[in-house]
């Protein structure tokens, strides 16, 4: 009698695959992404004709009022000087009228004028120098080269520094304009024609 065994081979379970944590996760290629340099900031001597800041109107403004207050603070002075002398009582209305009037026009001249002195006044910086034009009724055009600046300073005064704004200063060599000032710039404009107009590259100041 023959017995035959029959083996049976068994079916291979299927495994679940292993979670990978973040230590055996492979690792990814990163992509380096380049980023974009900025463009170039644009040179102040670009040879463009530019206003003055706007803020400078503001500026000017304030200090006109404060001018204003300090006039009329003196009229009032004198207008009551004048009730309490002995002087007749026109005088004393005269005075009164005056006083008036006087602070009405520089109240007016304080708002208005700094709008027409601005739409009047601009400057341009090239390679050469600086060029400034200014005034309403008598027109100004002041040409300082590089090659006549001595030394240059940028100033702030109380309002100026609370708007952001600077005045430029240029000490040239010569009788004429041997020194011109630029107010209503802002800040980091004034500084950057400083800059540019000390000595450097294509200039032979002394």
């Amino acid at each position: 009698m023959t017995t035959v065994t029959t083996m049976t081979t068994p079916e291979p379970t299927a495994v679940p695959p292993r979670a990978l944590d973040g230590a055996d996760a492979p690792e990814e290629n990163p992509v380096s992404v380049e980023t974009p340099a900025p463009p170039p900031a644009p040179s102040i001597a670009d040879g463009v004709e530019r206003p003055l800041d706007p803020r400078h109107i503001t500026v000017s403004r304030i200090g006109g009022w404060i001018f204003t207050g300090a006039v009329t603070l003196v009229q009032l002075v004198a207008t009551a000087i004048t009730w309490v002398s002995p002087a007749p009582g026109w005088v004393t209305a005269l005075v009164a009228v005056l006083a008036v009037a006087v602070t009405l026009a520089l109240g007016w001249l304080s708002h208005r004028w700094p709008v027409v002195e601005h739409r009047h006044a601009s400057y341009k910086v090239d390679e050469q120098g600086i060029e400034m034009r200014r005034g309403v009724y008598w027109r100004r055009v002041i040409n300082v080269p590089r090659s006549r600046v001595q030394h240059t300073d940028v100033s702030q005064g109380p309002l100026e520094r609370r708007y952001g704004l600077g005045t430029l200063v240029i000490y040239t060599a010569g009788t004429d304009h041997a020194k011109v000032d630029l107010s209503g710039l802002d800040h980091a404009s004034a500084l950057a024609i400083r800059d540019h107009l000390l000595l450097g590259e294509g200039g032979d100041a002394v």
